[in-house]
C-alpha cells in the first residue's frame, strides 16, 4: 500500500470568547504577536542607518496553579511544547499501534490538547510541535537508538525500526513528508505554529530547537504529548539545563510505561527542574469570567 497522501490543514477557529483573557491573565485585549516576517529580520534601514532596536514586546502575565508553587507566567514569551502526537505513535495502523502499543496511552492527550491550544494560540502564546523526523537512511542515528527501536511491545528483538516499513505498509516510520510523521487529524496544526523535527528523544540533542526558541524571544516552554518518561522528560531536563523554565502540564501527558513511572517524573520535575501542572487550570486561566469551559 502506498503512504497516505498529506491532508491539507486548516487554521484552528479560536474560542470565541477567548480574545479578553480573563483572571488571572492580565491586561486587555488579545496579545499581538509579530507576523513572522517581523520575526525574521528585526533590523530596520533608516536615512542615518541601520537600527538594531527590537521593537519592546507587551508582557501578557497569567498566573497557573502548580506544584510546588503556582507560577507566573509571560504569555508573550512562553510556548506550549506538544511533543510527538504523530500518526506512528497515535493512529493504530501507525508504527507504533503495529507492534503492539497501547493506543489508549499514546491517544489520551488528543481530547485535552483540543480545548487548550485555540485558547492558549488566542491569549498570544506559541505552539510548537515537537516531532520525531528521522533521516530516509537513519545513518545519524547511533546503534542504540536504532537496537532499542526494533524492540516490539513485549520486549522481543526483530520489530520494524526507524525509516522501515511496517506490514501493512503507510510509508518509512518516521520519515517527514510520509503519513506517519504526520500530526494525528484530530489534532489542528495552524498556520502560525511551529514544527521541530527531532531524532533523539530530546528535542535539543543535535537540533534547531534552541536556536529558534532563542530567535524568538521564547523562555517559558510548557510540555504536553507522548511519552511523559521519554520524549516530553528529555526534552525537559535539557530545556532546564540551559536556562529555560519548564513546566509539565501532566494531565497533557501520557505514556504506556507503568503508572509509577510518571508519579517518579512528576517528582522530579518539582524536586528539580520546574513547576507540574494541569491542562485543565490552564484553560481555566485562559477563559475570561463566566466563561469556564
Amino acid at each position: 500500500m502506498k503512504a497516505d497522501r498529506p491532508k491539507p490543514r486548516t487554521k484552528a477557529k479560536p474560542a470565541a470568547h477567548a480574545a479578553q483573557p480573563g483572571a488571572p491573565v492580565r491586561g486587555k485585549g488579545q496579545a499581538q504577536r509579530p507576523s513572522r516576517a517581523q520575526r525574521q529580520i528585526p533590523w530596520r534601514l533608516t536615512p542615518e542607518g541601520v537600527s538594531l532596536l527590537r521593537p519592546a514586546r507587551k508582557a501578557q502575565p497569567c498566573w497557573l496553579k502548580a506544584r510546588p508553587q503556582h507560577v507566573e507566567i509571560d504569555l508573550s514569551r512562553s510556548a506550549l511544547i506538544v511533543v510527538d502526537m504523530q500518526n506512528d505513535f497515535c493512529h493504530p495502523q501507525g508504527w507504533f499501534g503495529q507492534k503492539g502499543v497501547s493506543m489508549r496511552a499514546t491517544r489520551k492527550p488528543i481530547a485535552i490538547l483540543n480545548r487548550l491550544l485555540p485558547l492558549w494560540r488566542a491569549a498570544g502564546g506559541q505552539v510548537i510541535w515537537l516531532n520525531w523526523g528521522v533521516r530516509p537512511d537513519a545513518l545519524n542515528l547511533p546503534a542504540a537508538v536504532r537496537f532499542k527501536a526494533k524492540v516490539d511491545a513485549r520486549g522481543q528483538l526483530g520489530a520494524v525500526g526507524y525509516a522501515e516499513h511496517s506490514p501493512l505498509d503507510r510509508g518509512p516510520s518516521l520519515v517527514p513528508g510520509h503519513w506517519g510523521a504526520q500530526v494525528v487529524d484530530e489534532l489542528t496544526v495552524a498556520p502560525e505554529d511551529l514544527t521541530v523535527f527531532k531524532h533523539r528523544l530530546s528535542g535539543f540533542y543535535d537540533n534547531e530547537l534552541d536556536s529558534l526558541l532563542r530567535q524568538q524571544g521564547l523562555q517559558t516552554l510548557l510540555f504536553a504529548g507522548i511519552n511523559t518518561d521519554r520524549c516530553v522528560f528529555s526534552s525537559l531536563q535539557d530545556a532546564g539545563f540551559l536556562g529555560y523554565d519548564c513546566v509539565l502540564l501532566e494531565d497533557a501527558c501520557s505514556t504506556p510505561s507503568p503508572s509509577y513511572v510518571s508519579r517518579a517524573i512528576f517528582f522530579l520535575v518539582e524536586k528539580l527542574h520546574g513547576f507540574v501542572a494541569s491542562a485543565q487550570d490552564l484553560i481555566v486561566s485562559l477563559t475570561p469570567k463566566g466563561a469556564r469551559p
